[in-house]
C-alpha cells in the first residue's frame, strides 16, 4: 500500500502573512520605525524592538513626572542626537535641566507647551501628530476619554514620531486603544520596575526589574550604597496569624538587658 504526504496548511496562514496582523502566542512585527528603550530586555519584550512609532504608547506611573524622564531618556537622547524636537505637552512641573542634561537631554531641543485645560491639551497633540514635523511627543494627559485616545491612535498612525501619553496608574483600569501600555515604578536598588499592561502578543504576567541609576549618580555614589535594600532590617512574624515587626538587632538586645 502506498503511502501519501499531505501538506497541511493553516487555514488563516494567507491572513497571518499580511501586515498588522500577528498570532497571539507571537510578538506583533512592526514595520514602522522603533526607538530602542536603551534596555535589552525591555527591547526583546517590545513589538519591533523597541517603543514604536505611527502608534500610541501610553506610560503609566504612581507619581506624575518621576519616573517618566528616567524610562524614556535614552530614546529621547538618540531623537535629540539627530537634530530633532521633542515636544512636551502639560508637565506637570518643569523638569529638572541638570538631570537632564546628565541624560544627554539639551534643554534647547525641547519644545515646551503649557496647557491647563484638558481640551487644550487634546488639541494640541492632534494637532502636533497632524503636524508629523517633531521627533517624539510626550504629553501628560491625566484625564482622557477612551473615545479621545482612539480618535489620537487613528491619527498617531500616520505620524513618524513615538508619541507617549503619560497617566496615572489608576487608568490602567479604563479601556485604551494605545497598543503598548506600561506601568513604571521605582523598584529596589535604584531599578524601576516596569509592567507591560498591553502589547501586540501574548500577555506577560511578570514585571521586568531594570537598572536606572538617576542621573550621574553612577560615578559619584559609594559601592556598599548601590544595594542599599541590604540595610533594610527584616520582617519576622510576631504572630501566625499576620502581623509583623523588624527583627531584632543584637546592639539593641544589649543595651536592654
Amino acid at each position: 500500500m502506498r503511502s501519501s504526504t499531505t501538506s497541511i496548511k493553516h487555514p488563516n496562514a494567507s491572513a497571518i502573512a499580511l501586515p498588522g496582523v500577528w498570532r497571539g502566542c507571537e510578538l506583533g512585527q512592526r514595520p514602522a520605525a522603533v526607538q530602542p528603550t536603551g534596555w535589552e530586555q525591555l527591547d526583546q519584550a517590545l513589538p519591533g524592538g523597541g517603543w514604536p512609532s505611527r502608534s500610541l504608547t501610553e506610560v503609566l506611573t504612581p507619581q506624575p513626572a518621576v519616573l517618566e524622564w528616567r524610562l524614556l531618556s535614552f530614546a529621547l537622547g538618540r531623537i535629540a542626537a539627530q537634530g530633532r524636537q521633542i515636544v512636551t505637552i502639560a508637565p506637570p512641573r518643569h523638569p529638572y535641566l541638570p538631570g537632564l542634561q546628565q541624560a544627554g537631554l539639551d534643554e534647547r531641543c525641547f519644545v515646551w507647551i503649557q496647557a491647563d485645560q484638558p481640551a487644550e491639551r487634546l488639541w494640541a497633540v492632534e494637532q502636533l501628530i497632524k503636524s508629523n514635523a517633531c521627533g517624539a511627543i510626550v504629553a501628560w494627559l491625566p484625564q482622557t476619554r477612551p473615545e479621545q485616545l482612539r480618535r489620537l491612535q487613528v491619527g498617531a498612525q500616520s505620524c513618524d514620531a513615538p508619541v507617549f501619553l503619560c497617566r496615572p496608574e489608576t487608568a490602567r483600569r479604563e479601556p485604551s486603544a494605545a497598543p503598548l501600555r506600561v506601568l513604571a515604578s521605582p523598584g529596589l536598588d535604584w531599578t524601576l520596575r516596569l509592567q507591560i499592561l498591553k502589547r501586540r502578543g501574548p500577555a506577560m504576567s511578570e514585571a521586568i526589574s531594570l537598572p536606572s541609576m538617576p542621573g550621574s549618580l553612577g560615578s559619584i555614589i559609594m559601592p556598599r550604597l548601590r544595594q542599599p535594600s541590604r540595610f533594610f532590617c527584616p520582617e519576622v512574624p510576631a504572630h501566625a496569624v499576620d502581623r509583623f515587626v523588624p527583627a531584632s538587632h543584637p546592639q539593641w538586645d544589649a543595651t536592654a538587658q
